[in-house]
């Protein structure tokens, strides 16, 4: 079983950064890729970025491609999500997941964080 915790949220400007970390504990973490989804008031929950077990591979979604980073360290169980340009619609709960498959898909993972509220004013 593999507990996460989400980190890093808040307000922002539009334009402006936030680093969302993810803990993990209760598994062995480079045996899981990580992601980061998010959901919008009255949106159904998407794909936002994805890192292998070793970090050697990552996938973004359109949207945020070149905005946003993902990056792992597994000697501390952390997955970290860099977001830079930070626009209003990027406004969401964002959520870190883990999966034993490589996958951008959200019914491919298993264990989620809690959520951390982002909020990007225009």
């Amino acid at each position: 079983q593999v507990q996460l915790a989400e980190s890093g949220g808040g307000l922002v400007q539009a334009g402006g950064s936030l680093r969302l970390s993810c803990a993990a504990s209760g598994g062995t973490f480079r045996n899981y890729a990580m992601g980061w989804f998010r959901q919008a008031p009255g949106k159904e929950r998407e794909f936002v970025a994805a890192i292998s077990g070793a970090g050697g591979t990552t996938h973004y979604a359109d949207s945020v491609k070149g905005r946003f980073t993902i990056s792992r360290d597994n000697t501390k169980n952390t997955v970290n999500l860099r977001m830079n340009s930070l626009k209003p619609e990027d406004t969401a709960v964002y959520y870190c997941a883990a999966s034993s498959i490589w996958s951008e898909n959200r019914y491919d993972y298993a264990y989620w964080g809690q959520g951390t509220q982002v909020t990007v004013s225009s």
